[in-house]
């Protein structure tokens, strides 16, 4: 591994950030290259399961989200899943070659009653030996400092996209909210993981403004994932135009060179996306992803698909679960089956 020698910058400018994507596209992931090769292992890509714990009927109107309240999207409301129930979860992702395990609650924020159920799943995945993150929706300072006392060590709150266009995806909360719930993520001493979605109609302008938010924070979040729009019949944004495929990796390779210690995740989206533009992605930096056929409620690359993909590429996950490759994809193909089992949840 080389010494490093890029800067962390936390004073990008839009004039600074629109020259990276005006650079040729070889040159562009060449120097993004560059950047990743002097913090990570160019050939391993983190792995991380997301689990549902509680779906549907959010109070929030997020135009890209089939979780959302205010759409008709055919998505049935679920329960808070139990603690055993995402335990199982949890040890199966672990078994599927997983190191940190997500898990996402449809909530506006978390409910005072609910609180004790989350520090318990917390704790249990912990004592797995599996990496614990949450997306709980917003918290306050007090809650913050429950997750963070129970031991989880990342929280994902996406600021989605740029302060400019933020108001045409969403008006139920505030841009400042969202920073806000960073700021007591921050201070509670957990990791952020936030990032934001690309192909919601915005401009180029509203991408480079998205960087810059996450970039020119006090301290960088970890974990940055970019997720290319997933358009789910029933929301706004199910005819909003494709975006260009080349765009999105340009995106990659601009956030990996901005942000050059966090893990770039590629998130949702990956279900349409090929094996060579997602190679082209760990190529401009990207080095995280999700496991599974489901991210909360869209679709994922089933994990043999993955497994198949990393070999080809001479990838290997970070610090993978030692265990052959055909019982991993047999440990996670039966693991997913829909869950519809009305034993495993709790009335939320």
């Amino acid at each position: 591994m080389q010494q490093n020698q890029t800067e962390i910058r936390h004073d990008w400018t839009e004039q600074e950030v629109q020259a990276l994507f005006d650079l040729p596209f070889n040159d562009l992931l060449f120097q993004a290259q560059l950047v990743h090769r002097q913090f990570f292992n160019p050939n391993e890509v983190q792995v991380s399961t997301l689990l549902s714990i509680k779906t549907g009927a959010c109070p929030e109107d997020c135009k890209y989200c089939p979780q959302s309240g205010h759409y008709n999207t055919g998505l049935e409301k679920e329960r808070l899943m139990q603690v055993d129930a995402v335990i199982e979860k949890a040890k199966k992702a672990k078994a599927s070659g997983s190191t940190r395990f997500c898990m996402g609650a449809a909530w506006k924020h978390p409910a005072d009653k609910d609180m004790p159920y989350v520090i318990e799943m917390v704790k249990s995945v912990k004592e797995l030996g599996l990496e614990t993150c949450m997306t709980l929706g917003m918290l306050d300072e007090g809650k913050a400092d429950q997750l963070a006392d129970a031991g989880l060590d990342y929280y994902n709150h996406n600021l989605d996209t740029s302060p400019e266009f933020y108001d045409k995806i969403i008006t139920t909360r505030t841009y400042q909210d969202r920073l806000d719930t960073l700021h007591h993520v921050r201070e509670s001493g957990m990791k952020i993981c936030s990032g934001g979605i690309l192909g919601m109609g915005e401009t180029a302008t509203d991408r480079i403004g998205l960087l810059r938010q996450l970039a020119n924070m006090p301290k960088q979040p970890e974990s940055v994932p970019i997720n290319m729009l997933v358009k789910v019949a029933g929301t706004p944004m199910e005819n909003v135009e494709d975006l260009d495929h080349l765009d999105f990796v340009r995106n990659i390779a601009v956030a990996r060179i901005m942000m050059p210690q966090s893990h770039v995740r590629l998130s949702a989206g990956r279900e349409s996306m090929s094996d060579e533009m997602q190679a082209m992605t760990f190529l401009a930096g990207a080095n995280s992803i999700f496991y599974g056929e489901c991210l909360l409620t869209t679709p994922n690359p089933e994990t043999h698909r993955d497994l198949q993909l990393f070999k080809r590429l001479g990838i290997n996950p970070e610090q993978r679960i030692s265990e052959a490759d055909e019982t991993q994809e047999q440990t996670i193909i039966s693991d997913l089956q829909k869950q519809k089992d009305s034993s495993v949840f709790y009335e939320a």
